[in-house]
């Protein structure tokens, strides 16, 4: 009797799909490698010429910018590496392409020049644009429509995203802000290649998501060839509409990387009880490390919330994450105000800060993967998601030039603003619910019935 063996791509683990966790481990190293690198970046670019570990020595406002540029390009580039997907090679090959460039990126900021800086800023750039829009369409390509398992498959691989983020700035802050810098971006370049190599093995699990819709198959051209729907062109509508959200959740939330990571090393007292230097770029793992910790309970609020009948689309997730996130920066105005009166503020400010971010960042940021995939329309997946990554790109500039204001309008005065027209923001959208939703034509409609029922047979199987 001949063998019958199971296709690799349609095997689960834990009710997922395995295809998922290679993603997951994809992801981790790619951001391991990305984190590690971030929270260098401005620190290394104001360290002063003249000191043992030498820097750039710029200003504080010169470092701003750059880094507002180089985050808005990182994310801006996945507007062309969606359209690569879709056009040409499809997500899965340029995901592969997208992690060698990023090896080769990191690899070269390894390199002490200031040229060999600027050259691995780009290939880094080009990278993240070909690997960041399409990973996150092939994880709910993984998913059948409706499969309420979704949501839950984009909050394990978000996981992934924070492991990374939470190790990196740990490892390769401590290395690069106290041992050299360049040896923290050369960890960074192995974190990637890491990731690479995971990603080659597990191609044999993807071999069904990610591949190019061509128009030599009669399915798929009527796929490509189909002009969008009446539902479809209203779903797009309300898709660009919560990308404006994205650009202002990611303004104020992408402090962390630029104004808050100067403030930690140049305005807070890091001593440690008298036992040691807390490195600055350490505190960038601090978000990581709630989401971490944070992600069941965040996920059990919601359940619970919707279980009782209230209200839990994707767009009201947004908008009580940016609220939240809002509220964080009263903190780091309480953090301004001691330092004006002390020369400095305590690390519990910044801590508190990170933990609203955080907590907004899981209501918000998982939740707008997930809802892209439910709206998208098929032969657009890859680019919109690119479109998503571009909001991200513009919030990260936009990031850049509010930190840089606070250099002459004062700390105090930005970390407040955003904690009150944030808010207020958010409070908008709420009161624009019911509206926003009818755009949607029902996407999130009836989901979360297997998850109940799934829960309803655990408490019934522990009582």
């Amino acid at each position: 009797m001949p063998t019958v063996t199971q296709d690799p791509s349609k095997s689960e683990l834990f009710g997922h799909p395995k295809g998922l966790y290679i993603l997951f481990f994809t992801e981790l190293w790619e951001r391991f490698s990305y984190y590690g690198m971030r929270a260098l970046f401005t620190l290394f670019l104001v360290a002063e010429t003249t000191s043992n570990n030498p820097g750039f020595g710029w200003t504080n406002n010169e470092a701003l910018a750059l880094y507002g540029w180089y985050t808005m390009l990182v994310y801006m580039s996945s507007i062309p590496g969606g359209w690569i997907a879709d056009r040409f090679l499809g997500q899965k090959k340029t995901v592969m392409l997208g992690g060698l460039l990023l090896c080769i990126g990191h690899a070269v900021l390894a390199l002490n020049s200031e040229a060999s800086f600027y050259v691995g800023c780009l290939f880094i750039i080009l990278g993240v644009g070909g690997l960041k829009p399409n990973i996150s369409s092939m994880v709910g390509g993984l998913y059948k429509p409706k499969d309420e398992r979704r949501d839950l498959g984009f909050y394990i691989f978000y996981m992934g995203i924070n492991i990374g983020g939470f190790i990196a700035p740990i490892i390769c802050g401590y290395i690069g802000e106290k041992i050299n810098w360049h040896y923290g971006f050369g960890l960074a370049a192995i974190g990637m290649l890491i990731g690479q190599i995971v990603y080659i093995w597990g191609q044999k699990y993807l071999k069904n998501v990610g591949n190019l819709i061509s128009d030599k198959n009669e399915a798929d051209r009527e796929i490509l060839n189909k002009p969008l729907t009446k539902i479809e062109k209203d779903r797009v509508v309300v898709l660009l509409l919560s990308f404006l959200l994205i650009i202002l959740f990611w303004a104020a939330f992408e402090q962390a990387g630029g104004l808050m990571n100067l403030y930690a090393k140049q305005n807070t007292d890091r001593n440690f009880f008298g036992l040691f230097t807390v490195p600055a770029s350490v505190f960038q793992s601090v978000n990581s490390f709630f989401i971490i910790t944070l992600a069941t309970a965040v996920g059990a609020f919601w359940l619970k919330w919707r279980k009782k009948g209230h209200e839990a689309s994707s767009l009201f997730k947004i908008a009580i994450g940016i609220i939240i996130m809002a509220l964080g920066f009263g903190f780091m105005s309480a953090a301004a105000v001691e330092t004006e009166a002390t020369g400095s503020s305590a690390m519990y400010w910044l801590i508190l800060a990170y933990l609203f971010h955080s907590i907004g960042e899981l209501c918000a940021s998982p939740v707008s993967l997930s809802f892209i995939t439910k709206l998208a329309p098929l032969k657009y997946a890859s680019i919109i998601m690119g479109l998503y990554w571009a909001a991200t790109g513009l919030g990260n500039k936009l990031a850049g030039y509010i930190g840089q204001s606070a250099q002459h309008l004062g700390e105090f005065e930005i970390f407040t603003g955003i904690t009150v027209i944030w808010s207020l923001i958010g409070l908008v959208v709420i009161l624009l619910m019911k509206p926003l939703k009818r755009l949607t034509h029902g996407a999130e409609d009836n989901e979360g019935k297997i998850q109940d029922e799934i829960a309803n047979e655990l408490e019934t199987s522990t009582s």
